[in-house]
């Protein structure tokens, strides 16, 4: 006799987390053709068939004092979406990221007897360590995407299984900076500078004019500089091209929406907000910059709570500083060009490195995450 199709609810709140949940769909689905997928959906899930209960947009929020002003609408989402899945049960949730939102909603429905994944390790080894016993509480399985992570989890007893990142496994271990070039009409001798000033409304209203300085003093220095500005979605490309509509920056650019990562490959150098960008880009071998500013007052906080000795993921996870990282008043036009002018005419010194870690990411994440999920729900 037939099983009935699996219902499977799944929550990413930004690009990254689209990224990851659309792979894990992707293999979900070809183990289990009839699945259905519903619950809050970035583009590419969407196009993978899951149904999405709210856009996206309203989860892309970072820092804790940035939080507290969009909170009521937070906290009315998950609600909804806890008596969502509570009417509708699923056979097994997977919160993507976003622990802040996701832990909350999958513990409410860990306790009504709904499996639970938590897809990405809360960076519990960095700050807010007691964090672990609430993932304990709110999960059956963590799926990490860093190796160094699963320690943790094995110390306190929490099942979590490492799966690498899919990102490790879509890009080529040497890219092919011609061919990303001429897909994107440059000119192979052209100087080429990836500007990513982050996904969220939040991060390219604070850094994006600071980047575009940097460039403008870049280009007095730097011949036949081009800046490719690629963006994750039509709200911030009316957002970039508002600002440079309205500021006319001394520097050739141009936007494109999608394709960061063939515009990484074709850089030269990349200037770029923390996060997952940071880690793409170091895939792509490319030479980088990483840069963030906080509010005042989620620094201050973030100063007392947050122990690791870096923030930029290559640095984390080589356990040293091989990429410059530049924090509130660092990130400033003056140091941000002085980093960049010799990436641009030098060849990266960290190949080497960079294919390492890139080799200890390259997992067949997709899989291994879609053989975790059904091993949960006895569906092997």
């Amino acid at each position: 006799m037939s099983q009935t199709p699996l219902r499977i609810g799944i929550v990413a709140g930004e690009a990254s987390g689209d990224l990851l949940a659309a792979g894990l769909i992707a293999q979900l689905k070809a183990r289990f053709p009839d699945a259905q997928f519903v619950g809050i959906a970035g583009p590419k899930m969407q196009a993978l068939g899951c149904h999405s209960l709210f856009e996206m947009e309203e989860l892309s929020v970072m820092g804790l004092v940035e939080v507290l002003s969009r909170i009521r609408r937070l906290l009315f989402v998950r609600k909804t979406l806890v008596a969502y899945f509570l009417n509708n049960p699923v056979d097994v949730f997977i919160g993507v990221d976003a622990p802040d939102f996701n832990l909350g909603l999958e513990r409410k429905l860990k306790v009504k007897g709904i499996p639970t994944v938590h897809y990405v390790s809360p960076t519990v080894w960095a700050w807010r360590e007691k964090r672990i016993s609430k993932i304990a509480k709110a999960t059956n399985l963590v799926l990490s995407i860093f190796p160094f992570e699963k320690a943790v989890y094995d110390k306190h007893n929490i099942p979590c299984e490492f799966v690498g990142h899919t990102l490790a496994d879509q890009i080529a271990v040497e890219p092919d900076k011609n061919a990303a070039r001429k897909a994107l009409n440059l000119d192979v001798n052209q100087k080429v500078l990836a500007m990513l000033p982050g996904s969220r409304q939040s991060e390219v209203a604070t850094l994006l004019d600071i980047f575009l300085q940097s460039a403008e003093l870049l280009n007095q220095h730097v011949s036949d500089l081009k800046v490719l500005i690629p963006v994750v979605n039509k709200q911030r490309k009316q957002q970039v091209e508002s600002y440079l509509k309205a500021t006319q920056p001394k520097v050739e650019h141009r936007v494109v929406i999608g394709h960061s990562r063939e515009v990484m490959i074709a850089a030269d150098a990349v200037l770029l907000a923390s996060g997952t960008a940071a880690l793409e880009a170091m895939l792509c071998k490319r030479n980088m910059v990483v840069a963030y500013r906080l509010n005042k007052m989620t620094h201050q906080m973030m100063k007392w709570l947050y122990k690791a000795k870096y923030f930029a993921l290559p640095n984390l996870l080589a356990d040293e500083q091989v990429v410059p990282e530049l924090l509130q008043e660092a990130v400033n036009p003056h140091d941000i060009a002085a980093l960049l002018q010799p990436m641009l005419t030098e060849a990266n010194p960290l190949l080497a490195r960079f294919r390492e870690i890139h080799l200890s990411l390259k997992k067949g994440a997709d899989r291994q995450a879609a053989s975790a999920v059904a091993k949960l729900l006895g569906r092997v």
